[in-house]
Formats: C-alpha cells, sequence, structure tokens
C-alpha cells in the first residue's frame, strides 16, 4: 500500500495525504457495494428517483466547498468549478424526471405467444475509472445513471483529485444514499484490475485516453464484462467559406482553452477554408495572445495552470515535435518562468499530417490551425482522424450545416456556431478511438441494465 499526496498545480504545495487500500480492504469494499446493490434494486424507479433529486440538493447545497476544492486539486478556474457543480446537479433532477420512464416496462406483440414484455433489470455492482480534468461531473455522468437504473457503484478516482472523489461520497452519504452503494476505492492500477475480475463487479466504465481504454476493455472483455469506455479525441472544428468570422473566433477560443484546454471535447484542430485563412487567423492569434493567465481562484483569470507538470512536459514535448516537422508557432509556446504548472494560450499553424498538432490530441491550450481548399476539403480533414468524439462546424448556412454534421461528419457530436460541453438531456460518447456506449439523454440509464424478455402466453 502507498500513498497519494495532492498537489495544487497553481502553488506546487501540498494539499493531502490518502493512504491507499490494499486488495484485502478493496476486495470487501466490493462486497459491500454488492450487499448494499441488493436492496437498492429493488425499490421501485420512483423511489430511486426521489433520492437522486435529493442528491441533486445535496451537491448544491456543499458547492462551494466542491468547486473549491476542484480547483485546488485539479486548477479549474473558479467559475468553472462552480458551474460544474451545478451541471452535476442538473444531471441528478434530469435523470429523477425521465428516469421512471426511461426505464419502465414496455409492451410488445410477440407472433407466436399472447404477449411481451421488455423489462430493463440493473444487473449489479459497476465499476468506474475516472478522469482529473472534471473532478465531479465524470463521476456523477456515470455513477447518477447507473443508480437511477438500481446498480450499486464504484469509483477509481484519478490520484490527483482524490480528495473530489471522496468529499462526493460525503456528499451522497448526506444525501440520503444507502450506505455503501457509492463507494470509492483509493487504490493502484495493480489492485483496480483485480476490481475488474471480481466476481460481483458487472460492468466496468472508463473515461480516460484510447491508451487506457485499450488496457481495461482487455481486461474486462477476458472476464466478459461489458465496458462503456469515453476515450480522448482531436476534434476539429470547420470555418467554412461563409462563415462570420467574429463568431467563428469566439467559438473556436472557447471551444480550445475551455477548462485550461483539458477536456476530451475541446476544440484541437480548427480547420479553415483558403477563402477566410488569413483573416481568420489573424483574428484568432490576437484573441488568443489577449487571454489573461493566473491565479484559477481569481474571477478576472482566463486561463489557469494545468493540473500537473508532467502533463504540461507532456503538451510542450507535442509542441516541440509539432514544430521540428514543419509547423509555426504564431504565440504562446514556451513555458513561462515561476511556480505553477502554467502553459500559454498557443496557436500552431502549417500543421501537417504526421505532426502531433495534426494526428494526436493535444491536452492543454494549443491550438493546431489547418488550411484547407474549400469545404469539401475541410470536411475530408476533420475526418482524417483515428477520433471521433465531437466537433464543429462554424457557417451561416445552418441547414447544410445540418446536413454535414448529420451525414458526412464521422463523430458522435457535432456542435454547429456554437462550442459546448454536455447536456443531460443528448447523447455524449464517440466513435473509432474515441471509444464506444452513450451517457446521458437516457442512453446511459440502459447501459449496464439487462432488457430482459418475458413471454406471457394467451389464457
Amino acid at each position: 500500500m502507498g500513498t497519494i499526496t495532492t498537489v495544487n498545480p497553481a502553488t506546487g504545495k501540498n494539499i493531502e495525504s490518502h493512504e491507499e487500500l490494499g486488495r484485502k480492504a478493496a476486495m470487501a469494499r466490493v462486497d459491500a457495494c454488492h450487499e448494499a446493490f441488493t436492496a437498492w434494486k429493488l425499490k421501485s424507479a420512483e423511489e430511486r428517483a426521489k433520492i437522486i433529486k435529493g442528491l441533486g440538493q445535496a451537491l448544491r447545497e456543499n458547492k462551494e466547498e466542491l468547486a473549491r476544492l476542484m480547483t485546488d486539486e485539479v486548477g479549474k478556474l473558479i467559475g468553472d468549478s462552480r458551474d460544474e457543480v451545478d451541471l452535476c446537479a442538473a444531471i441528478c433532477d434530469y435523470t429523477a424526471e425521465c428516469g421512471p420512464a426511461e426505464l419502465a416496462p414496455e409492451p410488445r406483440d410477440p407472433a407466436n405467444t399472447g404477449r411481451g414484455i421488455v423489462t430493463y433489470q440493473p444487473i449489479g455492482v459497476i465499476y468506474g475509472i475516472q478522469p482529473w480534468n472534471f473532478p465531479a461531473y465524470q463521476v456523477i455522468r456515470y455513477a447518477i445513471a447507473n443508480l437511477m437504473a438500481g446498480n450499486g457503484v464504484l469509483l477509481k478516482h484519478a490520484s490527483n483529485c482524490t480528495g473530489s472523489g471522496l468529499l462526493i461520497e460525503r456528499i451522497f452519504r448526506e444525501g440520503g444514499l444507502p450506505q455503501d452503494l457509492f463507494t470509492v476505492l483509493v487504490i493502484d492500477h495493480e489492485v483496480s484490475d483485480a476490481i475488474i475480475e471480481h466476481e460481483k463487479v458487472r460492468g466496468v466504465t472508463l473515461t480516460g485516453s484510447d491508451t487506457a481504454g485499450k488496457h481495461v476493455a482487455e481486461a474486462a472483455g477476458k472476464v466478459l464484462k461489458p465496458t462503456v469506455l469515453e476515450l480522448g479525441s482531436n476534434d476539429a472544428y470547420l470555418v467554412l467559406d461563409d462563415a462570420d468570422l467574429d463568431t467563428a473566433v469566439e467559438v473556436c477560443t472557447q471551444a480550445r482553452l475551455y477548462n485550461n484546454g483539458e477536456t476530451c471535447i475541446n476544440g484541437k484542430r480548427f480547420i479553415v477554408t483558403e477563402k477566410v485563412y488569413d483573416a481568420f487567423v489573424e483574428k484568432f492569434v490576437a484573441r488568443f495572445k489577449a487571454v489573461t493567465t493566473g491565479d484559477p481562484t481569481d474571477d478576472a483569470t482566463d486561463l489557469g495552470p494545468m493540473a500537473r507538470d508532467d502533463l504540461r512536459e507532456t503538451v510542450h514535448e507535442q509542441v516541440e515535435k509539432s514544430v521540428a516537422k514543419g509547423a509555426k508557432v504564431r504565440c504562446g509556446g514556451e513555458i513561462p518562468d515561476g511556480a505553477g504548472a502554467f502553459y500559454p494560450a498557443t496557436v500552431l499553424t502549417d500543421v501537417e499530417p504526421g505532426q502531433p498538432g495534426y494526428d494526436d490530441e493535444i491536452f492543454g491550450p494549443v491550438a493546431s490551425v489547418i488550411k484547407a481548399q474549400d469545404d469539401d476539403d475541410a470536411l475530408r480533414l476533420a475526418n482524417d482522424s483515428r477520433y471521433g468524439l465531437g466537433g464543429g462546424i462554424l457557417s451561416q448556412d445552418e441547414d447544410r450545416a445540418i446536413d454535414l454534421a448529420a451525414r458526412h461528419f464521422d463523430t458522435g457530436m457535432v456542435f454547429i456556431n456554437v462550442y459546448g460541453v454536455a447536456d443531460p438531456s443528448m447523447p455524449f460518447g464517440g466513435v473509432k478511438n474515441s471509444g464506444y456506449g452513450r451517457e446521458h439523454g437516457g442512453f446511459g440509464m440502459r447501459e449496464f441494465t439487462n432488457a430482459k424478455s418475458i413471454f406471457v402466453g394467451s389464457s
């Protein structure tokens, strides 16, 4: 067993130390979660919804404490942290309101029997492995859906936001959730793999890199357990010939820099048609140069630190490798002096295949601008990626943009003339190396249920 020490990335100072659980203690918590599940699954959907509604209220009551801890642990702007807690509470409200209908039995009319019924039954304990960039939202997104479905929930959170995970566990317990039904496991990767194998764990969900996704999918596949994977991406935002450039610059700036540039569905590649390329780049670079970087607890700050020093080093290496292969730095691109894991808002141009700025996910405040010949070429470049989580289209022809998004953009989500992160009413997830399965929009409540067919003969 080891010790996890959380560190404030804005100051470099230690926050708190947490002891990891050994294998035996972790397994005992899985057993306790399963025991809680055996009672929870028998409650009606309406009973579960009432408790989940209460969890949303508990999150609101603890909003400031949770928001400040998230900002301390991962460097999020304090305003973004508060908004994140509001989103989490809204997810609880949506799930409580819509959950009973989403999970209600469905009558069918089989050809060879009198009638049929499809029921959605919980399957057991669901194990979630979650990242640090949204310490509350990533947890709430899968946990609330599965609690609504009647499952038990385990959480292995990213080590650098261990405190946030434990605080959510406390808020849930104080908000009325039965003891052990939502359980945080402070464990290492070896114990985590053993949790996947535990006979009482019936499903696994992970948000993280495609490398981590492959590992978890393989481990779960060996023991025939279903998975939902929400992985990384290098989302493209297309600035088409007819785009309003002022709108495009604001949307693309928000898409790249939101959450300090550390979001799976941040815009990362900005594909601009030749007709408007020069004008867009000039405005875009000026906008990035005007960004205020500093203390994430100050409401005047536009860009806080990255979450860890090693993550900043990775981003800087990707920038340097892109430049070595022909990219040009138009602003930023240098690690600043002083304390904290800060990295400037950076724009790269002349980005081409073979560079990290084109091929890979840069998980920090670095925008890759790519020139396209025309609208068709822009869409071709956007789809030239092993990823497919989200993306955007900037165009004044809304109907045409919707058609391009629906029939030609190879991603799970598309934003037209706007940047958005998530909405409880809309499905969230990707294709290709960005993973599989869906959360939100009612879909997440059924991912880990047994769609059970019941056939009733004629009397």
